[in-house]
């Protein structure tokens, strides 16, 4: 192809704009329009018997809008039609069941037992050797002549149940804890194996023999873990128990629905029930017979609907011959689990549960607990937690939707024990904070009076704190009952003991009173946290009294004029706690702070929180930590404002620089603050004081310019340069402007093939065009300088673009030319598209030069010629279709930007779309669609010329 000389169109963007707005079209009163709203059509449904023959329809509509939405309203949907058929009486019925059934469920406001699991096998815990006594001999019963009446399928299954209790008693010995653990999962395997195996006799041996595991307390520390270890597999076997006879009630007719009567179980369901029941009723020892009837309670819903009702009361009373109060106690909680599992709403049960315990907690002062204490070495203050998960969890069942008066009737009874220490405690911790807290005073009392051995009296306070946390006492209580927690609390001697209690009472103390309160309690805690450096084993606390003081300060000019609060932050000296504790506090500010702020004591503190966070980096720090830190940061910074003070705005802004250096994402914040306020100093002073206003103007630019070479990322670098240059363009700083203009120019060479985008690599030259062509719109307005000649930034440009080694299957850098194309075509307009005010641009300065223009056509005839090189090395089998594409988007190029009244061009643009179908490559509708807008435009004034240009356009069709 010979080499073509470039002829940019005269553009009137005026005229280009008015023709391109939409035609405004007139809507006359009762017209159609989206926004008015829908008319439903009203349609008539004749409704046809089924025998076979087709439905018909006919419909009368009271409006001439036919609405696409109006056939669902019909009423003739799938669903409407099966509710049809639907027997109310039915629905009635089953909606009432439904109830019925939704009543005896617990809710979510429940807390679960599988949520307790893990913290007693964590806090109840052993160094000494434990046993597991596997006793398979007992005595061999002998039937009587009752016996003689049974079956002889009930007899046979007795005499395999005795001849399981024959044999020998195998004692594990010497076993820590952890293979104690190890073991009872291998038993609750073995259970499932046995299962599964159809050994359901095997099945019922195992969980026997471990139910008697919970006879044994001979290391009684753990005896709250093996309780949660054993039921894991009771409650195996149970489940294993009912879905096998659920199972049994499935015939060929139908499927037993989840909410059943025992009149729909069959009658094998039921003998299959029945002999199980019988077979734990012939176990010999009390606690067994216990634990596996409790297991499978749930069964006996296929017996008869009063079954559980029945063998609650009946289970309840067994456990009185249980011995050991802490086995009974573990025993009660037991069958309070199951029976809220199943019958929640029977609270007869658990209420004489919870009174039979404490008819016998006198117990645990008498001789034979005292002895066993002794004879392990265990103290009664050691001892008694043993018993809070119990109750914890029978004080839970009984005080679940429980009235209020069921409250006062426990702390009565509480009062007749002489306010064991130990009941009021599961009180506290069981029934809802609100009437805890209307009870304070009465609750403080009971404390008071209580013997302070065995359960010391700081736990009591510190589970009355946790309640008034959720709820408040009566106003004319709240600084008596602070007062006398804290003379409780500020005796303690044992420093971890203190800020447990410590921790729940500062969310009292900041919820109902003020800073002069709070002070008070900060100067406690530090005064009994830093000997000997107490601090350092109780982070967890200090940490939540922090996120308890900042979640109800959230002014904090108040918040960091508490005399004691950054005193407070310097008891954490790890770093990472420290850290941690600095982002709360940056996570509440940026949350609740709503207006910016300037206030030296807010930027102080916050300077040194952020200080802190930043200099946690290191070369080991993950990029997710570092992206949350600059976050937080970036966060305080947008929240700092000195008004129309911009010096000291500024000033803000080089302290913050110099403080957080390793995080790019600050400074690149940094960057883009700094120059919004240099536009911000330009509109607000216009007119006043210019020449202070414009060395402050400067003195931002500078900031930018010194910074940006810090930075990593080199297309965050790029389009900093750009950016900034247009703010110093913006406001008449030319030759900063064509400073960071050179700096971006002279940084592309340095941009690699590949870049990191959130860590993948990914090709870069997407970018770059993206960039590039946003260079080119700035460089439209930049004014050539006095001393480097025409064009000089678009020249250097070209020259790096020319240099920048390319892709070979890539085609970006002949869409950089095209793009650059375009720009020097508007450059050589009378009047440009778009200005800076009080910048002259080139059209200003060179007024359509006849000198200016030929260097411009110069320009874009070596634009052409690079472009038109490009399209024939494209001209192999492979890269025929980039070919026809580039092709086409060079002939709309020229459309759009050339004088095709000059013949050169005009034959350029046919060779073009030739050259675009000439392989069969071309898109054919885009090709038509080109056709027919060169076809409008020739109707347009001055552009008759188009008409010949269409004739000589040919389509070809594929064959």
């Amino acid at each position: 192809m010979a080499v073509f000389p470039w002829h940019s169109r005269s553009r009137n963007y005026k005229a280009e704009f008015a023709s391109c707005r939409l035609e405004a079209v007139p809507l006359e009163f009762g017209d159609y329009h989206p926004l008015k709203p829908i008319t439903v059509t009203e349609s008539k449904t004749k409704k046809v018997s089924r025998k076979g023959s087709t439905s018909s329809t006919s419909s009368s509509s009271s409006s001439s809008v036919l609405d696409p939405l109006s056939s669902v309203l019909d009423g003739t949907d799938p669903l409407s039609m099966f509710a049809a058929t639907v027997d109310p009486a039915a629905t009635d019925s089953s909606r009432k069941r439904r109830d019925r059934d939704e009543n005896s469920i617990v809710g979510s406001d429940f807390e679960p037992w599988a949520n307790k699991r893990g913290e007693i096998l964590a806090r109840y815990t052993t160094t000494e050797k434990l046993s597991i006594n596997l006793f398979m001999g007992s005595e061999k019963g002998k039937a009587g002549t009752a016996t003689s009446a049974m079956s002889e399928k009930v007899r046979t299954r007795l005499e395999e149940l005795d001849d399981f209790e024959e044999g020998s008693q195998k004692e594990l010995l010497n076993l820590t804890q952890q293979d104690y653990v190890n073991r009872i999962e291998e038993l609750n395997q073995s259970l499932k194996d046995a299962w599964a195996s159809d050994q359901k006799v095997k099945a019922l041996k195992i969980v026997i023999q471990c139910s008697k595991l919970l006879s044994d307390t001979g290391v009684i520390q753990f005896y709250p873990s093996k309780f949660v270890l054993i039921t894991d597999i009771l409650d195996t076997f149970g489940k294993l128990v009912y879905e096998r006879i659920f199972s049994m009630c499935v015939d060929n007719r139908s499927v037993l629905p989840d909410h059943f009567s025992p009149e729909n179980v069959n009658d094998t369901a039921k003998e299959t029930c029945l002999n199980w029941f019988f077979k734990i009723a012939s176990i010999r020892e009390l606690i067994p017979r216990f634990y596996v009837e409790a297991s499978i309670l749930k069964c006996n819903k296929f017996l008869s609907k009063t079954g559980i009702s029945e063998c609650l009361p009946r289970l309840t009373c067994m456990i009185r011959g249980i011995g050991d109060p802490l086995v009974s106690v573990y025993a009660r909680a037991y069958l309070c689990r199951v029976g809220m599992e199943v019958a929640p709403h029977l609270k007869e049960s658990l209420n004489k549960n919870f009174f039979d315990f404490l008819l016998t907690f006198k117990q645990i002062h008498g001789d034979t607990v005292q002895n066993q204490l002794v004879v392990q070495g265990v103290e009664l203050l050691s001892y008694l937690p043993l018993y809070s998960p119990a109750m914890d969890w029978i004080f839970q069942c009984i005080s679940y939707h429980a009235p209020e008066t069921l409250l006062t009737e426990m702390m009565d009874r509480c009062k007749k024990l002489g306010n064991n220490a130990l009941l009021l405690n599961s009180v506290m911790s069981a029934f809802r904070a609100e009437f805890i807290a209307t009870r304070s005073m009465d609750f403080i009392g009971m404390i008071k009076e209580c013997d302070e051995s065995g359960f010391p009296k700081h736990l009591l306070f510190r589970s009355l704190g946790l309640n008034l946390a959720l709820a408040d006492p009566p106003e004319g209580d709240r600084l008596q009952i602070l007062n006398e927690a804290w003379k409780v609390i500020t005796k303690l001697k044992n420093p971890q003991d203190y800020i447990n209690c410590a921790e729940v009472w500062v969310e009292y103390t900041c919820k109902h009173f003020t800073k002069r309160e709070v002070n008070t309690v900060l100067a406690d805690v530090i005064k009994h946290m830093t000997p000997d450096r107490a601090f350092e084993d109780s982070y967890p606390q200090l940490h939540s009294i922090i996120k308890k003081v900042i979640a109800h300060f959230h002014d904090f000019s108040v918040l960091f004029s508490v005399e004691k609060f950054l005193p407070f932050l310097d008891m954490f000296q790890k770093e990472s706690v420290r850290v941690e504790v600095c982002k709360c506090i940056m996570e509440v500010f940026i949350k609740h702070q709503q207006e910016p702020t300037k206030d030296p004591v807010i930027l102080n503190a916050l300077l040194h929180v952020c200080k802190t966070m930043h200099d946690s980096v290191n070369a080991l720090t993950l990029e997710d930590e570092k992206r949350m830190l600059a976050y937080l940061i970036n966060g305080f910074i947008k929240m700092v404002s000195f008004g129309r003070d911009f010096e000291q705005q500024l000033s803000f802004y080089v302290e913050a620089r110099s403080m957080f250096c390793n995080l790019e994402p600050v400074l690149v914040q940094l960057i883009h603050s700094v120059n919004r306020l240099a536009m911000e100093t330009r509109k607000v002073m216009k007119g006043n004081h210019s020449r202070k206003t414009a060395a402050f103007v400067r003195a931002c630019v500078a900031y930018c310019f010194i910074t940006i070479p810090s930075l990593v990322g080199i297309f965050t670098r790029l389009n900093l340069y750009l950016h900034s240059g247009q703010v110093a363009l913006a406001n008449q700083c030319l030759s900063q402007a064509d400073a960071f203009f050179k700096a971006a120019i002279s940084l592309i060479p340095e941009v690699p093939k590949m870049i990191n985008i959130d860590g993948k690599m990914r090709p870069s030259e997407s970018f770059l065009l993206e960039f590039l062509c946003n260079f080119f719109s700035t460089l439209l307005i930049v004014p050539d300088h006095p001393e480097h000649g025409v064009l000089f930034l678009v020249r250097e440009l070209l020259n790096v673009i020319q240099d920048y080694t390319w892709e070979d299957s890539s085609d970006d850098k002949i869409r950089i030319y095209t793009c650059v194309l375009h720009l020097l075509s508007a450059m050589s307009q009378e009047t440009y598209l778009y200005h800076i005010d009080k910048v002259d641009s080139n059209d200003s300065l060179y007024g359509g030069d006849s000198k200016f223009l030929a260097e411009n056509n110069k320009l874009c005839e070596t634009v052409m010629a690079q472009i038109l090189e490009h399209l024939k090395t494209l001209a192999k089998d492979e890269a025929l279709k980039r070919q026809s594409s580039l092709g086409l988007s060079f002939f709309n190029s020229i459309l759009a930007h050339g004088d095709l009244r000059n013949n050169r061009l005009n034959q350029l643009s046919v060779n073009l779309w030739h050259l675009a179908q000439r392989h069969g490559c071309a898109d054919t509708r885009t090709m038509v669609k080109t056709l027919e807008y060169i076809k409008k435009r020739s109707k347009q004034p001055d552009m008759g010329h188009l008409t010949e240009l269409a004739l000589r356009l040919p389509l070809q069709t594929r064959t």
